[in-house]
């Protein structure tokens, strides 16, 4: 997506020792904006809090300065030219971002659209509803106002007469009625929509490529963090790599969420393989953590610490596959996916490499993604892949609050197509200039020699 040449390490070390990735801009704009000539797009950032390491930190990073991309230096071709924050909590970074790339902060969302005008006057809207001081309802739910955002955003949309596209960070919300609406909106408005998680886009180690239209007759993904909000990740990356098999998508006819006894009667039953959640976690290179027969089970009495699978969350599909997804405790930036293919005795696996930083960089590549969805007005995956997520998420947490029920989802017959995206995916030149050795940046700066 750039016309500038990979850069070796000691290169990138000179050149950014006494400066920021500002001033190569110059020879890191996108190609598809240099070929076409197109404008540089203004981009309104609506954002829940912007404090150290939260998504708008990592995301508005890659917006305002150059970044890594498959080990190219890529510009984001487009300004962030206004700001709405939702909360502007102790230790926030927001108002120091703004103040160092003068970007001015508004109060309403429809300002920060409009500019302070009466009409809209930015090219692209991101919507990042994520952290922040929000409740927690009765199931277990952060009530992320990202419903309140769309609707804000697309109120204005209504009155200027015209659209712009929107990226959602994460599900669009923690109701299936609220997130279909918005879906349903965009649609009508037809407004480019994105959204989803940056776990997808991660490098796959070892490579992994299903065959197009696969028949898959199992599959399971693990994540290594806590209930609903890595559940989603989970979900996603299991999603991602199904979505693709034979038939396409057709959506999920049940959902439940399985923890302690219930969780190894479903294995018992031949719900599901712990022999192929261990495939899964085999994937991982050098991961130095214990055997998988230690992982796969539950918690006991007097575990302090100890690895264990926390819960499941068992997927019925229409077409009749059946997957699940696992949280064991291998740690918040670790991914894994497995599948059984139809014919083969051996399975397929694969974990996800997010990067140094723990998953700080790996929002470089959904930066990446979210830039060419603004610049092209089309997702480079379908949205209805987290449509589907966002109501799995709600049916999971449904069946946690009435003690793991099964609940039939007829609402989540989604049927979608999938669309090649391995053109916005990390496939690992960048961890070859920043390595493990190499400090995090602190705060809202970009990374300088130590």
């Amino acid at each position: 997506m750039s016309n500038s040449p990979n850069i070796g390490r000691r290169e990138f070390l000179s050149q950014t020792g006494r400066a920021t990735f500002s001033l190569m801009l110059a020879s890191a704009l996108p190609a598809s904006a240099l070929a076409l000539g197109r404008k540089r797009l203004k981009v309104a950032a609506v954002i829940t809090a912007f404090t150290y390491r939260s998504h708008a930190h990592v995301i508005l990073e890659n917006f305002v300065e150059p970044y890594l991309f498959n080990g190219k230096l890529i510009s984001p071709g487009m300004d962030v030219v206004s700001l709405y924050g939702d909360q502007f909590p102790d230790g926030e970074l927001g108002r120091a971002f703004a103040a160092k790339y003068k970007i001015p902060i508004y109060k309403t969302i429809s300002e920060a659209l409009c500019l302070g005008g009466d009409k809209l006057a930015v090219d692209a809207v991101l919507s990042i509803g994520e952290h922040g001081i929000y409740p927690v309802n009765e199931k277990g739910q952060y009530e992320y106002p990202r419903k309140r955002f769309f609707d804000e955003i697309v109120a204005e949309f209504r009155r200027s007469g015209k659209v712009a596209p929107v990226y959602n960070d994460k599900h669009l919300s923690y109701r299936w009625d609220w997130a279909k609406e918005m879906y349903d909106t965009s649609r009508e408005l037809r407004i480019p929509f994105m959204a989803g998680s940056s776990v997808p886009l991660a490098q796959r180690c070892p490579p992994l490529e299903l065959p197009a239209r696969a028949k898959i007759e199992a599959a399971v993904s693990i994540h290594g963090g806590g209930v609903e909000s890595y559940d989603f990740h989970g979900l996603e990356v299991l999603q991602s790599m199904i979505e693709a098999r034979r038939g396409g998508e057709t959506g999920v006819a049940r959902v439940q969420f399985l923890q302690g006894d219930a969780l190894w009667k479903a294995a018992a039953d031949g719900l599901w393989s712990p022999q192929l959640a261990q495939t899964a976690l085999d994937a991982e290179p050098n991961s130095g953590r214990p055997p998988a027969k230690e992982l796969i089970r539950p918690p006991k009495t007097g575990d302090t610490g100890a690895p264990f699978v926390s819960h499941g969350i068992l997927l019925n599909y229409r077409d009749g596959l059946r997957a699940i997804v696992l949280a064991a405790a291998t740690g918040g930036i670790r991914w894994h996916f497995a599948c059984k293919l139809a014919g083969e005795q051996q399975p397929r696996a694969t974990s996800f490499y997010v990067g140094p930083w723990n998953n700080r960089n790996l929002f470089k590549a959904l930066s990446h993604a979210i830039q060419t969805h603004l610049r092209e007005r089309r997702a480079p995956y379908p949205v209805e892949r987290t449509l589907l997520v966002t109501g799995i998420l709600d049916a999971e947490m449904e069946s946690r609050s009435q003690g793991g029920k099964p609940m039939d989802t007829p609402q989540l017959a989604i049927a979608y197509q999938p669309r090649d995206y391995r053109k916005m995916r990390e496939m690992g030149a960048t961890w070859k200039i920043i390595t493990e050795d190499i400090p995090e940046p602190k705060g809202i700066e970009i990374w300088r020699k130590p």
